[in-house]
């Protein structure tokens, strides 16, 4: 297996904690100095409305309120590619059945033609019903909805005209365009742990995986395995596939988090096969005076990787 220097270093962004400042902006100023400093791309979450009953996260205490202003990802996304020109965009990850096939896939290749091909989409199913409810959607059947959605935009994003029929979304003879710059298509990372349906979705419709969250690194290692054996038994290149782990915060000796030294774990990713490694950033700041300070860290940091 083939593995680069480093993963690629992804910096969350804070979309809902807005630690950069009141002003909804500043979390685009933030994306133009990951770029500056050397970073190789930004992740944005995504939820469009919120309930009250955060308790149903799976994942530990909710990290915000109910009425936390969330900011639109893709709109997000836009706004950075306008003012960047080699950062990665991505999502980690969107609540794709949220969104229409058709309008999702016109959406995401507009912004890639817009950014000249940079836009990756994490996809996943979301864990909070309230949303699906309040779009008229049938919360148990979100992980069908999301296969077909994503089989459909393939089949939009191709060339010519498309056709698509499946259990929810069924389309005949139309035209999508413009169609993305990347060849192929929008490369899609589906979330979550790895089973059947999951394994599927990464081989027959994905190009990557972002394992669950709390998943270990000897978890994130067997699934690594896993996929690049599917991969080479589907006839696919398994050093094409991509993997997206978001990295520990670990602590200095004073005990206080250090940036450094969770930007050295990164090798220990590399070397089970992770591709990207993404630095939750809401971690290292809690007030607007910290960012100036924290991408010079950064920076210095990546330069000497």
């Amino acid at each position: 297996m083939t593995t680069p220097a480093r993963p690629r270093v992804m910096i969350g962004l804070p979309c809902a904690a807005h630690v950069h400042g009141d002003n909804p902006r500043g979390i685009v100023d933030m994306a133009r100095r990951a770029e500056d400093a050397g970073v190789d791309g930004v992740v944005i979450p995504d939820h469009v409305v919120m309930g009250n009953h955060t308790e149903n996260y799976s994942w530990g205490p909710f990290p915000f309120p109910p009425d936390a202003p969330w900011l639109e990802a893709l709109t997000i996304l836009t706004a950075v590619a306008t003012v960047t020109d080699r950062l990665r965009l991505a999502t980690g990850i969107l609540i794709v059945p949220l969104r229409p096939a058709a309008l999702l896939a016109k959406t995401l290749a507009t912004i890639d033609v817009l950014s000249g091909g940079r836009v990756e989409l994490g996809a996943g199913t979301g864990w909070q019903e309230e949303e699906f409810l309040a779009e008229g959607l049938d919360f148990a059947k979100r992980g069908q909805l999301m296969t077909d959605t994503i089989a459909a935009c393939r089949a939009l994003w191709a060339p010519g005209q498309a056709s698509f029929k499946s259990e929810s979304i069924s389309f005949e003879d139309i035209w999508c365009e413009p169609k993305p710059v990347q060849p192929g298509g929008i490369p899609v990372l589906f979330s979550g742990t790895l089973t059947p349906r999951t394994m599927r979705r990464v081989v027959e419709l994905g190009d990557g995986w972002i394992p669950i969250m709390g998943e270990t690194h000897e978890g994130i290692a067997t699934g690594v395995e896993r996929l690049r054996a599917a991969y080479r038994a589907a006839g696919r290149d398994p050093d094409r596939l991509i993997v997206r782990t978001q990295l520990s915060v670990r602590k200095a000796a004073d005990g206080t988090r250090s940036l450094e030294e969770s930007l050295a774990g990164a090798a220990d990713h590399a070397e089970i096969g992770v591709t990207d490694v993404t630095v939750p950033t809401a971690a290292f700041i809690r007030h607007p005076d910290d960012i100036p300070g924290y991408f010079a860290r950064l920076g210095r940091a990546l330069a000497r990787s």
